[in-house]
């Protein structure tokens, strides 16, 4: 079954955010106040909404139940931010994500049920850090810790042949998660179809695998 994610706040982090999920054939919820905002993602989500977020009745009619995973990506306003990790929390969402701006907002979101913050500044730091040193990297995502996801354009050296053949897994200790062409829309692994030479292969594995993976020829 899809993942559904809702996604709070169509600043700019949120609609990059939006536009990528989606691009991935995640189900996707977004809401803002703002209804141009919203009109303009009717045809780049799954459902759009208007809504308040600082007011409790409108966050709790978005159905924030059924979701997998919201995102507060509202950022420096604090009391919306405040609202909608409470709510989506108390109607039970296993994962409550919330954008940040300093540690001390970090602090009170984390307190009042976010499972995760995000500081977008200090992510996209470590992201321009780790494409700048390995160039064979085209996005660089990290999930926690240990974990990160990496979009990596396939090497002369895999073209031609399938993930069967390949096998990610025992030569470079990574999951291929999906793949596309370019100009076209990710899709699920088929592990009998030959890559070609403008596949890009979105992969997760532990950051202490990266070097390996960045220096393959």
């Amino acid at each position: 079954m899809a993942k559904s994610i809702a996604i709070l706040g169509l600043g700019k982090y949120g609609r990059s955010l939006a536009d990528s999920l989606y691009s991935m054939g995640i189900d996707t919820l977004v809401v803002d106040i703002n209804p141009e905002l919203v009109r303009l993602y009717s045809d780049r989500s799954t459902t759009a909404i208007t809504a308040d977020l600082r007011n409790e009745d409108e966050v709790k009619e978005l159905g924030l139940k059924t979701m997998d995973a919201v995102i507060v990506c509202i950022g420096t306003y604090l009391e919306p931010s405040i609202m909608s990790v409470n709510v989506a929390k108390e109607l039970g969402v296993p994962s409550v994500i919330a954008k940040v701006s300093s540690e001390r907002m970090a602090s009170i979101l984390l307190r009042v049920g976010a499972d995760r913050v995000i500081n977008p500044e200090e992510e996209m730091g470590v992201r321009s850090a780790r494409k700048l040193v390995s160039p064979s990297f085209l996005e660089y995502f990290e999930l926690d810790e240990e974990l990160c996801l990496v979009e990596v354009k396939a090497k002369d050296k895999w073209v031609g042949k399938s993930m069967k053949e390949l096998d990610f897994r025992k030569q470079y200790h990574a999951n291929v998660v999906s793949v596309r062409e370019e100009n076209v829309r990710w899709s699920f692994v088929d592990p009998d179809k030959p890559l070609k030479e403008n596949s890009i292969l979105l992969m997760m594995t532990n950051k202490k695998n990266l070097k390996g993976l960045s220096f393959s020829s």
